[in-house]
C-alpha cells in the first residue's frame, strides 16, 4: 500500500481488533472504535468499500466479509471534514474550568450534548460554538467542538470538551485506554447489595473488596425497541461498571431506594442505566429502564408526593472527572455537587 498523501495524515485512525473480533470487518472495527469518535458501523462499511481501510503495513481491503485477527492493527482514513449544521446560540453554560486547550462544563439536566434529528438547537454544542467561537477543534469527519464523551440529555454533571486538536487527540486516547476517572452518583429503586443471591447469579456480575459490585457485560441496541440498549451475549460492545451502595432509604430489611456511587471503566450508551436495570435496581425516574418500578407514595407527605410524581428524569449525576491534561501533562480532577432536584430527592428519601 502506498503512503497516504500529506492531507490525509491527520485523518488516519489506527484501530486494534479485540481478542474476539466479529467475523465481518466492519463489525470487528466497530467493536473497538474509541469513545467519543464519530465512526459508526455504517460509516465503516462505506469506508471499507471505498478503499479507505487497510491492515497496517498491508494492502487496502474492500471486502466486508474479511476476517481480522485478534490484536491486529487496521488503518482507517477518515473522510474530509464537512461543516457542522449547527449555529452558535447564546445559551448560558456552567463553566468549571477553561484554558486554551479544553473546557470543563457542568451540564444541566435536559440539555442535549450534540445536535441530532429532533434536537437541532439548544444543545451544548450550540452553546459552545457561541462561547468559544472559532477556537474549537474538529475531528471525525465533522467540523465541530471536540466532544470526546457524552452524557444523556437528562443526566446532569461534568463534561470535558477539547478546544485544540492536540487536546482532542490526547483526551480521546485516555478515554480509549480507560485511564479517565469517572464517578457518578445515582439513586436506585431498592438497594443493590452483594449479599443478594439473585444478583450474585446474574451474568457478568462479580464482587470486589469494599462491597463493590462489578458488572461486566456486552451492551447493544435492543432488537425491537431502538430507544433502548440491552445486555447481550453474542454481539455489542463490552462495558464495565463498578458500583457501591452508600445510603439506604426505608426499612433496613427492605429499603425502597438507595444512593449509589458508580465508576465507569468504559463509556457505552446508557451504560449505568442498563447495568442498574440488569441487576434489578433501575434508576429512580428513569423513563426507559425504571418505569416499571414504583415508590411507596403513601410514606410521603402530599408535597413530597407531588415532587416525586413530577420527577421524570433518571436520577443520575456525573459527579467527578479526572484525567491527565493533554498539554500540561498534570493530573486534574473536577467535581460537581448534586443539582437541586437530586438534593431534594435525597432530602425526601432521607427524612
Amino acid at each position: 500500500m502506498s503512503d497516504p498523501v500529506n492531507d490525509q495524515s491527520d485523518r488516519i485512525v489506527i484501530l486494534t481488533l479485540s481478542d474476539a473480533p466479529a467475523p465481518r470487518l466492519d463489525k470487528a472495527l466497530a467493536q473497538v472504535v474509541p469513545e467519543g469518535m464519530t465512526l459508526s458501523r455504517s460509516m465503516l462499511t462505506k469506508l471499507i468499500e471505498g478503499g479507505s481501510v487497510s491492515r497496517v503495513g498491508g494492502d487496502v481491503v474492500t471486502v466486508l466479509k474479511t476476517k481480522g485477527q485478534a490484536g491486529e492493527e487496521w488503518q482507517v482514513i477518515m473522510p474530509e471534514p464537512v461543516s457542522l449544521n449547527a449555529e452558535p446560540e447564546d445559551i448560558p453554560i456552567d463553566v468549571i474550568y477553561e484554558d486554551d486547550d479544553l473546557i470543563v462544563v457542568n451540564k444541566e439536566s435536559g440539555m442535549v450534548v450534540h445536535p441530532a434529528p429532533g434536537s437541532e438547537t439548544g444543545t451544548l454544542v450550540n452553546a459552545l460554538l457561541h462561547h468559544c467561537g472559532d477556537t474549537l477543534s474538529g475531528v471525525g469527519g465533522t467540523k465541530r467542538p471536540g466532544i470526546v464523551h457524552r452524557i444523556d440529555k437528562d443526566t446532569s454533571g461534568i463534561l470535558v470538551i477539547a478546544k485544540s486538536d492536540v487536546a482532542h487527540q490526547g483526551l480521546a486516547k485516555q478515554f480509549a485506554d480507560h485511564s479517565i476517572k469517572r464517578r457518578y452518583i445515582a439513586f436506585t429503586h431498592g438497594a443493590p447489595s452483594r449479599s443478594d443471591p439473585r444478583i450474585a447469579g446474574l451474568n457478568g456480575v462479580a464482587f470486589e473488596d469494599g462491597a463493590i459490585i462489578r458488572v461486566a457485560t456486552n451492551i447493544a441496541r435492543h432488537k425491537t425497541d431502538r430507544k433502548r440498549m440491552a445486555v447481550v451475549t453474542d454481539s455489542g460492545r463490552h462495558a464495565i461498571t463498578r458500583m457501591i451502595t452508600t445510603d439506604y432509604y426505608g426499612p433496613v430489611e427492605r429499603p425502597f431506594a438507595a444512593k449509589i456511587e458508580c465508576w465507569l471503566e468504559t463509556g457505552r450508551t446508557h451504560q449505568i442505566r442498563v447495568h442498574a436495570n440488569h441487576i434489578g435496581h433501575g434508576l429512580v425516574g428513569d423513563p426507559i429502564y425504571g418505569k416499571r418500578k414504583t415508590l411507596p407514595m403513601a410514606n410521603f407527605e402530599p408535597s413530597e408526593q407531588a415532587f416525586l410524581s413530577g420527577f421524570n428524569r433518571q436520577a443520575l449525576h456525573a459527579a467527578s472527572l479526572g484525567f491527565v491534561h493533554p498539554v500540561s501533562q498534570e493530573f486534574v480532577e473536577f467535581t460537581s455537587e448534586l443539582p437541586d432536584d437530586l438534593q431534594e430527592l435525597e432530602k425526601i428519601f432521607s427524612r
